[in-house]
């Protein structure tokens, strides 16, 4: 009887989260028709014009899906260099010691700091050093805003990988050694083969944080409706021009707003497919 009613209770639990994404994206399409039927899907995504004055009223979503990319993956470029040397020291290096439980104590309060926080520390420390290296003169931009964005997502990563490392078995690792391998090569061949799908899954999850990330680079892109065409541009991302415009937002500007965050759910869901498939692959090989 008990196995019955705990079976029921998590199909009910499945469906429930089936229903909720069902109901945001029937909430999320509803809302954005209208600006589909007066542009097109193509012309909407496809125009990198946005102009809310009523008398030449435009709107495309093309320069906030280039910013967001390029805020995103290059964060994701610079997290990598940090978060794989922090799940290493911790996953294998010093695994079980105390210094990597404080290492990892660091790391947790990291992933736990709000993400004003990290746009108030952006703008009134990292802006000042980036306008004196002459990056650009307000020192708003891309570059800026990916910087911070990558602290923001180096605890994810490297948390994560640190527990798909701690999970690799010890006997193979215990055979290397017998061998007569290095520490190093145990690593090369044994634990980061065995635990790269998971460290996948970790960026992954990573670059969805920075692809959704909101009020930090809405404090530190410099909001301008621009297509960037380098890391010393500003610019706006979907999420920081729905937290811009939307209070003020009606009629279709609203409905392209709406549209934006249609397209921001889209493109994190091929994201993570595209996670999955390598994952798969990964773990096949």
């Amino acid at each position: 009887m008990k196995d019955k009613l705990f079976k029921i209770l998590l199909f009910a639990s499945a469906v429930i989260i089936l229903l909720l994404t069902a109901g945001i994206v029937y909430a999320l399409v509803g809302k954005s028709l209208d600006v589909f039927q007066e542009y097109g899907v193509w012309g909407f995504l496809s125009n990198a014009e946005w102009d809310p004055r009523s008398a030449t009223e435009e709107y495309g979503a093309f320069s906030f899906v280039i910013g967001t990319l390029y805020t995103s993956f290059f964060a994701l470029l610079l997290c990598v260099p940090f978060s794989l040397p922090v799940a290493l020291f911790n996953g294998e290096y010093f695994k079980g010691k105390k210094i990597s439980s404080f290492v990892s104590s660091v790391v947790d309060l990291l992933a736990g700091i709000p993400s004003i926080v990290y746009g108030l520390w952006g703008f009134y420390t990292l802006r000042p050093l980036v306008i004196e290296l002459g990056v650009n003169a307000q020192g708003f931009g891309i570059f800026l805003s990916s910087i911070v964005l990558a602290v923001m997502i180096i605890p994810y990563a490297s948390s994560l990988s640190t527990e798909f490392l701690s999970m690799v078995p010890n006997n193979l690792k215990e055979g290397a050694y017998s061998l007569g391998a290095t520490q190093i090569e145990v690593i090369q061949h044994i634990s980061l083969p065995m635990a790269s799908s998971g460290i996948v899954a970790s960026y992954i999850l990573a670059l969805g944080r920075a692809l959704g990330e909101t009020m930090a680079v809405t404090m530190l892109i410099g909001n301008t409706n621009n297509i960037p065409s380098g890391l010393r541009d500003t610019g706006n991302t979907m999420a920081s021009i729905i937290a811009n415009q939307f209070g003020e937002a009606d009629g279709l500007k609203l409905s392209a707003l709406i549209a934006i965050g249609l397209l921001l759910f889209v493109i994190t869901a091929i994201i993570n497919f595209i996670a999955k498939l390598v994952m798969k692959k990964l773990a096949a090989v």
